[in-house]
């Protein structure tokens, strides 16, 4: 079977790895010219590493990420109300990894060119149309800057992993509209500071109204003995605020946000600084997802990754669904002669599941429990006032949603 996947991030990359390993033939194009290693920081659950283990990865993986020991919730005082253990050190089979995304999507890019041959993994090509014709899709690409037509492919199967802006799911839902936006803007940056508390501790301070995000993406340290720390803000924009549009690349000044978070200086990690030590420039994001969709797959068409189930970076979870897509999509086309039935039952699977995550991250996910202790306790809290059993069961929750709760993970190969 021959597939074509329009896309060539991490969900595509993924995809295109695992159903080579499965026996299909694939070839993958990307709308990008010059692929490089852009972006900052994103974490990788146990769930996907299961599945990237599996294709070979973990260790290649492992020698440019951090292990992620232990996962802390702080509030705005900089007290800790929650920490739980993480990964292989939780008693998962597979470890989470801090990992700087573009380094792990050169990573796949260069690991996809080594095992598909460079000629089925193409840059500078845009999908421009495509259309299923006897049994067959064919896809047509072009060059996005002079709009001239760069390859045409026949295949038994088009995958859509072009993102959330994509043309793809465009085309199957013409009538969606944009993106939507939650109100919340993200600002990303990396820093070279001195490691803080374990030295491969993921922190999540204060609440969504105001929130900061901070785990380490290198494990080395300079010679003045600092480490490579990603952090996220997250700054709630005022009410009736109208921005869709998600990029990546839009770059913004260091003031503004030290003054935001100027009394963010605690005994154990000192934000201003942090922010002020940032190099390479600080990107604004617009927090933005779509609606889940009925369906993904028409015909000999789906979709995958941010494409079929765009959501709120909330839970480290984006990432690590699109490569479960991977996973289910390539068992789905091994254990169905027919492709059409496979897409249908891949629909089955995915569609719903992602959706639950979708949806929960809507409602915060795992950072509901930032928000219940800003409200009863806005000024901090005392010893044995923190709801232990309660923040558990939110915790918990969000673990089996999202499919990486312990005891069903652990039982899978």
């Amino acid at each position: 079977m021959k597939i074509t996947i329009a896309g060539g991030g991490i969900g595509g990359l993924v995809t295109a790895l695992r159903l080579h390993q499965a026996g299909f033939q694939v070839k993958v194009f990307e709308s990008v010219k010059d692929v490089s290693p852009l972006g900052v920081g994103i974490n990788l659950l146990p769930h996907a590493i299961r599945v990237l283990t599996n294709i070979g990865l973990q260790e290649k993986i492992q020698s440019i990420a951090v292990e992620t020991k232990e996962l802390i919730y702080a509030n705005q005082q900089g007290q800790l109300f929650w920490s739980e253990p993480r990964g292989r050190y939780a008693g998962y089979k597979w470890p989470q990894f801090s990992i700087h995304r573009g380094k792990f999507q050169m990573l796949l890019w260069q690991e996809a060119i080594r095992v598909l041959g460079s000629e089925n993994v193409c840059s500078n090509c845009h999908l421009s149309y495509f259309e299923e014709l006897d049994g067959q899709v064919i896809a047509r690409f072009t060059d996005k800057d002079s709009g001239a037509v760069v390859a045409e492919e026949t295949s038994d199967l088009l995958i859509g992993a072009d993102g959330i802006n994509s043309f793809v799911r465009k085309t199957l839902y013409p009538e969606e509209g944009p993106v939507v936006f939650s109100g919340n803007i993200l600002y990303r940056g990396t820093a070279m500071m001195p490691a803080y508390l374990t030295g491969s501790t993921m922190a999540m301070i204060g609440s969504m109204r105001q929130k900061m995000v901070i785990y380490p993406i290198g494990n080395g340290v300079d010679a003045d003995g600092n480490q490579h720390i990603n952090w996220v803000a997250n700054v709630k924009e005022a009410a009736g605020a109208s921005m869709t549009v998600r990029d990546w690349n839009r770059q913004v000044g260091k003031e503004k946000l030290v003054d935001l978070y100027k009394n963010w200086q605690f005994d154990w990690i000192n934000v201003p600084d942090m922010i002020a030590q940032t190099h390479g420039g600080i990107f604004e994001f617009p927090m933005s997802d779509r609606d889940p969709l009925p369906r993904w797959s028409f015909g000999r068409v789906t979709l995958l990754g941010d494409a079929a189930h765009p959501m709120y970076p909330i839970g480290s979870n984006g990432a690590s669904q699109a490569i479960l897509d991977a996973d289910a999509l390539a068992l789905a086309l091994l254990n169905e002669v027919d492709p059409i039935k496979a897409l249908e039952v891949y629909d089955a699977e995915r569609v719903p599941a992602t959706a639950k995550v979708v949806l929960q991250n809507r409602q915060k996910g795992p950072d509901f429990i930032m928000d219940l202790m800003e409200e009863r306790f806005p000024n901090g809290f005392a010893e044995g006032e923190i709801p232990h059993e309660e923040l558990a069961e939110i915790m918990a929750h969000y673990k089996q949603v999202a499919g990486f709760d312990i005891q069903t993970l652990n039982a899978k190969d």
